[in-house]
């Protein structure tokens, strides 16, 4: 087995080196802390690369790096201490989308979350559903050709900056839990949606706090974003686990 480096890989690396200094602001660098505005830039800059969607298939714009691309890639980029790729949009719902979505929601969602022009968050857990993810009881409602939602989401990372949120729900309580959970894209700026922070021990600075609570309260969502089949929901919760 060849362990050794070409010269490629190694023109590879030096192409990374370069690029992050060249683009990694400064001020950045010394932040221990970073706005919003400073995560869309970095990942900005990674698309306009073409190093966005790292894991994703070169079909839907993935880099196409190979192995060893991807691991020199990382070591550079650790190196430098740059910024981690905000996981819910690229790493999360993304596959979701590719895997169980319809081509009309491929279209719309995956150019902007690999253009991160759209901030993504994640509805999952529940007061008293959180290891028991099967429990929760955030409902959803068909009603003609919208689903009407009504619930609160906890523990959510960064929802104040997001304009979507992927989101499980219940649609059904027939059956065993898992079998009425059904997953839903939400747009966050539909009336009857509250983002509500937590004061975590650490005491963020103002603006800089990433947990909050999500209310629902007869939140109108198109039932054209429901993911995949009502009531499949657990089978594509389980398949997203796969790449958090």
């Amino acid at each position: 087995m060849d362990l050794e480096f070409s010269q490629e890989d190694f023109d590879f690396q030096m192409e990374v080196r370069q690029w992050i200094e060249e683009n990694y602001p400064e001020e950045m660098r010394k932040q221990r802390l970073l706005r919003k505005e400073d995560y869309v830039y970095w990942q900005q800059a990674l698309y306009e690369r073409g190093w966005a969607g790292l894991n994703w298939p070169e079909e839907y714009g993935g880099p196409g790096f190979t192995l060893t691309q991807r691991y020199l890639y990382d070591l550079e980029m650790s190196a430098a201490g740059t910024p981690g790729i905000l996981p819910f949009g690229q790493s999360m719902v993304a596959p979701v989308i590719m895997a169980f979505g319809t081509d009309e929601q491929k279209d719309r969602y995956l150019p902007d979350i690999l253009a991160s022009r759209v901030w993504w968050c994640q509805g999952y857990s529940e007061s008293g559903s959180g290891s028991d993810l099967a429990s929760l009881r955030t409902k959803a409602v068909r009603d003609g050709d919208h689903y009407v939602v009504n619930g609160t989401k906890t523990w959510n990372t960064l929802g104040q900056h997001a304009e979507m949120i992927f989101c499980l729900v219940r649609t059904s309580d027939e059956d065993i839990p898992q079998k009425g959970i059904s997953f839903l894209l939400i747009d966050m700026h539909l009336p009857g949606i509250e983002v509500q922070p937590i004061v975590t021990i650490d005491k963020p600075p103002e603006g800089y706090q990433e947990i909050n609570m999500i209310h629902f309260t007869d939140v109108k969502v198109p039932a054209e974003n429901l993911v995949g089949e009502e009531g499949k929901g657990w089978t594509y919760a389980k398949y997203l686990l796969e790449f958090e």
